[in-house]
């Protein structure tokens, strides 16, 4: 577990001093650190910061099929938030199954981060490999090294503050998909729509389907778990003087900022979920014509062929008197009556217009 003091000017890494009046610790763990010695880390942590993490929270902190959620006590706040798991992040093992999906679809694996908010403290356990981590941990550092020539961008002034930097850095990832998730629906629109070649990966894109009901599902629980955190945040934080109030709007704006991108995303998937189903239905809808037109041929070379079955089945009776039957130019006539009426029978279904779409299409 790595201790980051952030005050006004600098960033410590590992420092000898528990919290001073001025700033506040960042207490960053892994899963695999927590889990290994539960207690110890708990206990360590109940040392540094003087507050003692409940055990049902523990238990909540390194669940990795955990939903994104906020819970608080009299000490401290839980939020737990689920991120894009990349640069290869643990992640819960029902959502390793080998499925065969398209690549943007794949990206969408996700891994809990877990918030504990004390009063001078911010506790986060997180997967090993964070990006997101790594690079505020990186910033923090940086800006520790620029500090005596100027420094770049302003330091979290809270363990609340540092809290909601890091989710709107989670939330952009979702935000990065957009575009490579509509890509892949294009594609699948194409393949869907494409009369040339018939569309047969079905288990596919029923899998996709569920990946955007999922990522649906996934922005509704962070957008509640946040909104929770909101209304906290209006409830308990005091604004008796101007700097208290500042420092309260500037929490509300930030975290109405993140709840404004998880929308984003939230809508995102919805129309990505409507126009895939929509595609689909319109495949069924181009199928379903397809066959009716198919249908409509059938009908009519039946049609044409019927009256013709009849006149060939009469003259295949087995009588010895017919009428033309001994005449040198019966045939002649009989085909010339079967023709007739097969050129009849094409102007009645043209003027019915039967066969209108299938003169325009061959037309074109």
């Amino acid at each position: 577990m790595d201790i980051f003091h952030i005050n006004d000017n600098q960033v410590l890494l590992n420092p000898d001093s528990a919290i001073t009046p001025q700033g506040f610790l960042w207490l960053d763990a892994t899963h695999d650190e927590v889990s290994n010695n539960a207690e110890a880390w708990q206990a360590e942590v109940e040392r540094i910061t003087g507050i003692h993490i409940y055990d049902l929270h523990l238990s909540d902190a390194v669940n990795l099929s955990h939903p994104s959620y906020f819970d608080n006590t009299h000490d401290y706040e839980l939020v737990v938030f689920r991120k894009l798991a990349l640069n290869g992040e643990a992640v819960a093992t029902d959502t390793t199954e080998k499925r065969k999906m398209p690549a943007a679809l794949n990206k969408l694996l996700t891994v809990p981060v877990s918030f504990f908010v004390f009063g001078h403290a911010l506790v986060t356990v997180r997967a090993a490999n964070s990006k997101t981590i790594d690079n505020a941990r990186a910033r923090l550092l940086n800006y520790k090294a620029k500090a005596d020539g100027g420094s770049h961008g302003r330091l979290p002034a809270s363990p609340e503050d540092l809290m909601l930097r890091l989710l709107n850095a989670m939330v952009d990832q979702y935000l990065e998909l957009r575009q490579p998730l509509t890509q892949q629906l294009d594609r699948w629109q194409h393949a869907l729509l494409d009369p040339r070649r018939p569309f047969n990966n079905w288990m596919a894109l029923l899998d996709s389907r569920l990946e955007l009901r999922k990522l649906d599902n996934l922005c509704e629980e962070q957008r509640d778990a946040l909104q929770e955190l909101r209304d906290h945040i209006v409830d308990t934080h005091d604004g008796n003087n101007d700097a208290q109030s500042r420092a309260k709007d500037l929490l509300l704006v930030r975290t109405t900022d993140v709840m404004e991108h998880i929308s984003r995303v939230l809508n995102h998937a919805r129309r990505l979920e409507a126009s895939l189903e929509s595609a689909v239905q319109i495949h069924f809808s181009a199928m379903a014509h397809r066959t009716s037109e198919i249908m409509r041929t059938l009908t009519v070379i039946t049609a044409l062929f019927m009256p013709l079955t009849l006149i060939t089945g009469i003259f295949g009776m087995n009588f010895e008197v017919m009428p033309l039957l001994k005449n040198a130019s019966g045939f002649w006539i009989t085909m010339g009556a079967m023709g007739f009426i097969v050129v009849l029978l094409l102007i009645y279904f043209r003027s019915q217009r039967y066969l209108e779409d299938r003169l325009r299409n061959s037309r074109r």
